[in-house]
């Protein structure tokens, strides 16, 4: 059986470019972000890639919709 089939959330790690695309951001702005903790933290997996959890990144854009929901 497939992640899909049972149910859970198929998990995925992205790379720079596609959080940039999904943000819509510059990326020294995101990276400046980071740093400071607005934005989820990276893992690094080898000594010249980094990736962030897709699940992490999805839920930051969630939660970016009902800030602004409530802000009005």
């Amino acid at each position: 059986m497939s992640q899909k089939q049972l149910g859970s959330p198929v998990k995925r790690s992205l790379r720079i470019k596609e959080v940039l695309a999904r943000l819509s951001i510059s990326r020294s702005s995101f990276l400046d972000g980071c740093r400071t903790g607005r934005f989820p933290q990276p893992v690094k997996i080898g000594p010249r890639t980094t990736v962030w959890k897709s699940e992490e990144i999805d839920a930051f854009i969630e939660n970016l919709g009902k800030q602004g929901a409530n802000n009005e």
